[in-house]
Formats: structure tokens, C-alpha cells, sequence
């Protein structure tokens, strides 16, 4: 079998216009504060707008580096305060009943149908992905509300026969004695959080959400839509609390504190291989959701035309940003040089571009970080004897 090194561009720039936010997005999802430069990130059923002893953080459009936001950063004692709120918060959200814990989880699917295609728009703009991705990111978010929305009236216990005359054992499903944390990643903003969070609520539980510190402008329009429906529900904003703020900071706090009894890590396989084991170390339940090193096989038999379009979605999809992203190819000898030459036509076809840009199917890598880490693997490649097909540069010689 030949070994090939086979990149599609990427860039963390636009190739043909600029992005600026669009303001009457951020004012229907009201996160246009106009009383301060900045936006709070920091929620527990109150929002903290104090800035001394904190920092502000920019947000950027990947497309073209400009700022579209300013997001107020946590801190050790913002921390501590949601913890008690969530406390505070999680007797009266336990014991109301799974039904209506459900019926409020539908009004939050509602909202997320509300605002579908805001927020697809604020997602493409701070993250990089292309629009119609993520449409399809706040269908997901919408798809396990409604599930969580079943599952409310499905929480079955089991009746057990006992050895005693007379009796019965009796197992039923009770939320969790702490807090569950949720910590997720970049390339997943919504639809990674709705996917814990939706289930979380219909169990009973409080949650507080750190999102990745680059995606905090969605976060938080997200947090002010599900505390709407919460609080309009005569329930505490604090059952879904969120801090913005750095993995090192608000991050290590949860993964250390007992009071998060369950954390759910979704990132990079060193990052979740550390937050298991100090989780572990406390006898804390954890869920992973990490990277991975994606292959497709391809053999003689197979329908080479299906097994292209399949490379192509597989690896070109959110830039090549997925955990589920194709990184590895084996081709079948009888049948390499056909598949790659009609691999080559592909990827020609395929327009990088502004994420906006309907004619745009690979939109920018998100951080200059990720650009770099790209040109490295590549030359790093090429060093060990690989061949480069196409691509393989950033498109810095594109920007309008």
C-alpha cells in the first residue's frame, strides 16, 4: 500500500468578503447590552456584571479576526457563588415531578425553534462552520429536547421479588446527590451542551455549563434563552448556570470540587485523559466525549464514487474540526489510483470561503492555533516521506 499525505486547504481567514456581526441578531437574543462594553458570562440565576477582579475576553470571527464581542470572564469566587445558588435551586427542581420537568424542557426545545436560524447564524460567525452546518447543529439541540422530553415520562423503576413473605423490593431513579458540570468544546457549542443538559434536566438535576472560552458569545445567548423559559416556568434561573472562563481556572474548579458529583467532558484525549482521572480520584462520575483518529476503508468492491463523496463529507466537514472527522484513508491496491484521482477532482470543487457564503463548503479553522498545528502536521509528514497531493498552505494570500 502507497502512503500519501492528502490535505485540503484551510484557512483561518475569508477568502472573498468580510463577516461583521450582524447587530439586530445579538438584539433579538438579547445579548445587546448597551449599558456596558462588555456582555456578562457569568449566570446562576442573576447575572454578574461587576468587573473588578475579573477579565474581559474577546471574542473573534475565525473568518477574518475581527472582534465581535466582549464576554465577562468568572472567577474562583463566581464559582463558589453558583455552586450555592445551584444548591439553593436543586431541592425544589428535584422534587417537582418528571412530567413537568419535561413539559419545560419542551418549552426550551420551543425557544431553541424560535431563534433556529439566530443562532445558526451566531454559531457560523464565532465558531467558523459553514451556515448550513449550523442549521443543522441547532436541529440536533432541538432533537434531544424532544426526546428528553419522552424519556421524562419513561423513567421506570423496577418491582423485585423479595425472599421475605409478604414483601417487595421496589428501584426507582433519583437525580444525582450533587451538581453536574458540563464542559464542552469549540466545534460543538449547542448541540454538545443540550445533549447533557437536556437529559440532565428531566433528571432531576442542576447543571453549570463552562463552554469553551472562544465560543462564549453563543453561550451566552443560549443560557439567556433556557433561563427565559425557566424562570418563566416560576423555576430558579440557577438550575442552568454557566460561567465563561478559561479551562485552567473555572474548569480545574470543577473537575476538583466534590459538589460536581458528575462531570461530562467533551475536548482533546490528553485534556479528558486528566479531568477522568482527578474526577476518578474523588470517586466522581464522569462522561467523555473526546477525539479521535478516524479511518475509512475502502476495498475493490466498494461503489468508488460513494467512497469519495464519503471521504469528502467525512474529512472537509466543519474544516476537518470533528472528533468524527475522516483522518485516515486505506485503499485497496486494485483500486488507489482511480480513487485518488477522482478524489483530486473533488477537492478542487470544493470552495473555502466565508462560513456565511452559501456557496462555501469549508469554512475557516477556528483559531490561528489550529492554522499552525495544521501547517506542522503537514510538514511533519512530508519530512517522514509523505507526498502532498493538494493543498497544504493557509490561504493568507486570499484575503480581500
Amino acid at each position: 500500500m502507497k502512503r500519501t499525505v492528502f490535505r485540503h486547504f484551510r484557512s483561518s481567514k475569508s477568502l472573498n468578503f468580510e463577516t461583521s456581526i450582524n447587530r439586530s441578531v445579538l438584539e433579538r437574543l438579547k445579548i445587546n447590552d448597551d449599558s456596558t462594553s462588555f456582555c456578562s458570562g457569568i449566570f446562576h440565576g442573576s447575572w454578574v456584571n461587576n468587573v473588578e477582579g475579573r477579565s474581559v475576553n474577546v471574542q473573534i470571527d475565525p473568518s477574518n479576526r475581527k472582534e465581535i464581542g466582549r464576554i465577562l470572564f468568572g472567577n474562583a469566587t463566581d464559582f463558589n457563588d453558583t455552586l450555592t445558588a445551584m444548591t439553593a435551586a436543586k431541592p425544589t427542581w428535584s422534587n417537582t415531578p418528571a412530567p413537568l420537568r419535561g413539559d419545560i424542557v419542551r418549552k426550551i426545545g420551543q425557544m431553541l425553534r424560535l431563534h433556529k436560524e439566530d443562532l445558526a447564524y451566531l454559531v457560523s460567525v464565532e465558531m467558523g462552520k459553514i451556515y448550513t452546518e449550523s442549521l443543522g447543529e441547532i436541529q440536533e439541540a432541538i432533537d434531544i429536547c424532544d426526546y428528553a422530553v419522552g424519556l421524562s415520562r419513561c423513567l421506570n423503576g423496577t418491582v423485585i421479588p423479595s425472599e421475605r413473605p409478604g414483601h417487595f423490593m421496589m428501584e426507582r431513579y433519583n437525580p444525582l446527590k450533587g451538581h453536574v458540570g458540563i464542559i464542552t468544546a469549540f466545534n460543538f457549542p449547542v448541540a454538545v451542551y443540550f445533549w447533557n443538559l437536556a437529559l440532565s434536566l428531566v433528571c432531576g438535576n442542576t447543571s453549570l455549563w463552562k463552554p469553551h472560552e472562544s465560543l462564549s458569545l453563543t453561550s451566552v445567548a443560549v443560557t439567556k434563552l433556557v433561563a427565559e423559559v425557566l424562570e418563566s416556568s416560576g423555576c430558579s434561573g440557577a438550575v442552568a448556570s454557566m460561567i465563561c472562563g478559561k479551562g485552567h481556572t473555572i474548569g480545574e474548579l470543577m473537575v476538583h470540587d466534590p459538589r460536581m458529583e458528575l462531570i461530562s467532558f467533551t475536548g482533546s484525549t490528553s485534556v479528558g485523559k486528566y479531568v477522568s482521572q482527578h474526577v476518578a480520584a474523588r470517586f466522581g462520575k464522569r462522561i467523555l466525549e473526546l477525539g479521535g483518529n478516524n479511518a475509512l476503508i475502502v476495498d475493490r468492491s466498494a461503489d468508488i464514487q460513494l467512497a469519495v463523496r464519503a471521504t469528502v463529507f467525512g474529512a472537509v466537514g466543519t474544516a476537518g474540526q470533528r472528533c468524527t472527522t475522516q483522518r485516515r484513508l486505506y485503499l485497496h491496491r486494485d483500486i488507489y489510483d482511480t480513487f485518488l484521482s477522482q478524489l483530486l477532482q473533488a477537492y478542487e470543487s470544493v470552495q473555502v470561503g466565508s462560513p456565511l457564503d452559501p456557496a462555501t463548503l469549508c469554512g475557516p479553522l477556528h483559531s490561528q492555533a489550529a492554522v499552525d498545528s495544521f501547517i506542522s502536521t503537514v510538514q511533519r509528514a512530508l519530512s517522514q516521506g509523505g507526498q502532498l497531493l493538494h493543498g497544504g498552505v493557509s490561504l493568507e494570500d486570499r484575503l480581500p
